[in-house]
């Protein structure tokens, strides 16, 4: 028997499907299969004649723009002018037809000797850049080797009031880190823009489109002046999506084995591995404080963690002691209720030895996963009977 030849491009065909597949869960999977191959077909078509400027400009790290009728010589200076144009100043141009081209993670063919993407900052670039990085979950992950890499590879953006970062629809070209500024997130539902969210002076936004080849989900406008730092997609997806790949290997069967993530469905939880970050704690350290403000929640990976409550006085005032009501073991969470009914959280937690978590942020869950916060709400009751059996206390007591 011959032995049958695999055609090159058939295994990333087959996976981009398969993730488009269970991100949106189509009822006919061959009518989305022909819709599927045919946006690709057409966007190989679209992109043929400007493959190798697209490639040679997103190895530098600016951004790509839509193929015009601008005669060959014009468009040879205007490559000329771009080399000495920095992105601090210039609008970020939308890339064309990504949604059309398959990624493989797991594919490192050529991996070293792609160009790396360097945009020289000073030091106290680099220092507002490190600043405004230093909670963003993707980069939780990353050796410290890749971090610094992805800070070479960040640019600085500059924005005016009312000016649109990304819009809905359109195709992914960089990933943003808010440095400073108030940003609207805007979403067309039934042909009307609808405010879901802003970003307060932090977070970031953009990765989805990279991650998955898909459009915008949603409109960014900037409410004031501010500032952001881009990162290409072509060094996202070589130092970001191919982490993520290794990282969804090492948590995608704990994620499942937690109760909380078990009502969800096969892509939500994907994504949720997408965003997940990994901190580790020495014997004693504070995880959350009570009466800070809940901004993400907590899974146990590994070692334990001691649930502490201030102690009262008989006038009903707090005293400096904590008393210890709880604790929570691997595949255990803490801290969700805080997020669901938007108050302080109500307990103290210490790491109880060694301990590792895994850590989901409030904006990363509301932005990626919008229905999982009904699911929740939907849940109260149930989760009120749990913690009331681990507690012997109410939830309003203990977050």
């Amino acid at each position: 028997m011959s032995k049958v030849e695999i055609p090159a491009g058939l295994k990333e065909l087959l996976q981009g499907y398969t993730v488009e597949v269970l991100r949106r869960g189509p009822p006919d999977l061959v009518e989305f299969a022909v819709q599927h191959f045919t946006r690709i077909l057409e966007g190989q078509r679209n992109n043929q004649g400007d493959k190798k400027r697209s490639k040679k400009s997103e190895r530098r790290g600016v951004s790509f723009e839509t193929k015009s009728n601008t005669p060959k010589k014009v468009e040879e200076e205007e490559e000329e002018e771009e080399d000495t144009v920095k992105p601090t100043t210039g609008k970020y141009n939308r890339r064309v037809s990504v949604c059309a081209e398959a990624y493989n993670p797991d594919d490192d063919e050529d991996d070293d000797a792609e160009p790396r993407v360097v945009h020289p900052k000073t030091d106290v670039q680099r220092r507002r850049l490190q600043d405004a990085c230093r909670d963003i979950l993707l980069f939780k992950t990353l050796e410290q080797e890749q971090f610094s890499e992805v800070l070479d590879g960040m640019f600085e953006v500059l924005v005016k009031p009312q000016e649109h970062i990304i819009d809905q629809g359109d195709d992914g070209d960089n990933f943003y880190v808010i440095e400073k500024g108030v940003y609207d997130i805007l979403v067309q539902k039934d042909g009307v823009s609808v405010c879901v969210g802003k970003y307060d002076n932090k977070g970031s936004f953009g990765e989805l489109a990279l991650m998955y080849n898909t459009p915008r989900a949603a409109t960014i406008i900037a409410t004031q002046e501010g500032a952001l730092w881009g990162l290409d997609r072509a060094t996202f997806h070589r130092l970001i999506v191919r982490n993520n790949a290794k990282k969804r290997r090492m948590y995608e069967a704990f994620i499942e084995c937690v109760p909380l993530l078990k009502s969800l469905e096969l892509s939500e939880r994907m994504k949720i591995v997408d965003v997940v970050g990994a901190r580790a704690f020495k014997d004693g350290e504070l995880l959350i404080t009570q009466g800070d403000a809940a901004d993400c929640f907590y899974i146990v990976e590994s070692g334990a963690v001691k649930i502490m409550i201030k102690n009262k006085t008989k006038a009903g005032q707090q005293d400096n002691t904590e008393v210890e009501v709880a604790r929570c073991s691997r595949g255990q969470y803490f801290g969700e209720l805080a997020l669901v009914t938007n108050k302080p959280r109500a307990a103290s937690v210490y790491a109880d030895g060694e301990t590792k978590c895994l850590v989901i942020d409030i904006q990363a869950f509301e932005r990626l996963l919008g229905p999982c916060m009904d699911i929740m709400k939907r849940n109260i009751s149930q989760y009120e009977e749990q913690r009331v059996a681990i507690f012997g206390s109410s939830v309003d007591q203990l977050h």
